[in-house]
């Protein structure tokens, strides 16, 4: 390990309105492509090291876009492994429904070569107990040209964002048409029925996590209860910008056994998946589904947090499924990503498009550390 980056402060799960790339222990961190936008998070830190060549590699986390978002404005190659292909053993928890660890690189082959390092089963996450069996050596399977004769659904709805996402899409529809791959229009159909479900499951996971997560480590803080009264008592230095509103909504719930967890739990994994991504995919026989990852990085603003614009991952972080996010262009000097999304496990054949994709059109290009982005107000 070469270093630990800079979280956003407790991976953006205290706050409704947090800004990304903050935390009380680091301070703001800053998108190298211009130093008035977000780095996005909650692996804010990680993105950023590896985009200003600080490291080779990083390995960050994510529960709903924590390493696609980040990866995406950062310009760079990022994978959310399927959940229990890689051990979050000493991770600290939101959910384990929906927490994994995952490569953040420059490119798709750096991706590749990490994720078979970090694969494989570990006793201390039963998650990974079947998982294991499906890690290899990935890189091996990179090729240039395998993107002929893929079949894949373009979730044209996520194309919204902005008309500079929606024109740099099709850009890259274009490029992978023209190296033989069949491009279709596709829709999840029942992109959002998950939403509600999705943050009851975190907030009931993240209250049972946190607090095993804490007891098996002799914190000095060891209940949920105890860490807001800390935060109250030290509002000062951890709360100068935004408060803990999802704290107070998790120590709120019940545990782990509750039915309406129970319930949202499985609505929510079986409306993402199976009549989500795997009936998209089986509608129309496809290998794959894009969509633009996100849009361009917002400005900074502590006063009004962050102002997402939306993002095409939603699916496969409630699914638990794998998506891997390639650098597709840039706007005004801020890079764009193509996110692709395949049914659980399917991270060999992610890799394989994406890095075909990636060889096609070698669209990152490195970081300028601008004052400011077209059009914005440089940072004091």
């Amino acid at each position: 390990i070469l270093g630990k980056a800079n979280l956003s402060e407790w991976a953006n799960f205290r706050s409704t309105r947090s800004t990304s790339g903050w935390s009380s222990a680091g301070g703001q961190t800053r998108n190298p492509y211009a130093l008035d936008r977000s780095p996005c998070g909650s692996s804010s830190g990680t993105a950023v090291a590896v985009a200003a060549n600080l490291a080779a590699v990083g390995v960050g986390t994510e529960t709903d876009g924590s390493i696609l978002c980040p990866a995406a404005v950062n310009g760079l190659v990022g994978l959310k492994p399927t959940v229990g292909l890689v051990s979050r053993d000493g991770i600290v928890p939101i959910s384990h429904s929906q927490d994994t660890a995952g490569p953040m690189t420059r490119t798709v082959e750096d991706a590749a070569l990490l994720l078979a390092a970090i694969a494989g089963r570990d006793a201390a996450d039963p998650a990974t107990a079947s998982g294991h069996r499906l890690a290899f050596d990935y890189a091996q399977r990179l090729r240039e040209g395998s993107l002929q004769g893929v079949r894949i659904g373009l979730l044209r709805d996520h194309l919204a964002i902005s008309p500079e996402v929606a024109a740099a899409t099709e850009r890259a529809v274009e490029a992978m048409r023209e190296a033989g791959a069949v491009v279709v229009d596709a829709r999840i159909p029942t992109e959002g029925q998950w939403n509600a479900d999705e943050l009851e499951v975190l907030l009931h996971e993240f209250k049972a996590g946190l607090e095993r997560y804490l007891q098996q480590r002799q914190a000095p803080v060891r209940t949920l209860e105890a860490l807001i009264e800390y935060n109250r008592r030290h509002a000062e230095r951890v709360m100068p910008l935004f408060g803990q509103e999802l704290f107070e909504q998790a120590a709120s719930r019940g545990g782990l056994n509750a039915p309406g967890y129970i319930a949202a739990r499985m609505r929510a994994r079986r409306l993402a998946g199976p009549e989500g991504i795997d009936a998209a995919l089986r509608a129309q026989h496809l290998d794959v589904l894009v969509a633009p990852t996100t849009g361009v990085a917002w400005p900074i603003d502590p006063a009004a947090g962050d102002r997402f614009p939306g993002a095409g991952y939603g699916a496969a972080a409630v699914a638990g499924y794998p998506a891997l996010t390639v650098p597709m262009g840039h706007s005004n000097g801020l890079p764009l990503g193509l996110v692709f999304i395949g049914p659980a496990w399917s991270e060999a054949r992610l890799l394989q498009i994406g890095y075909a994709y990636e060889q096609l059109t070698h669209a990152r290009r490195p970081p300028a550390f601008a004052r400011t982005a077209p059009g914005g107000t440089p940072p004091r």
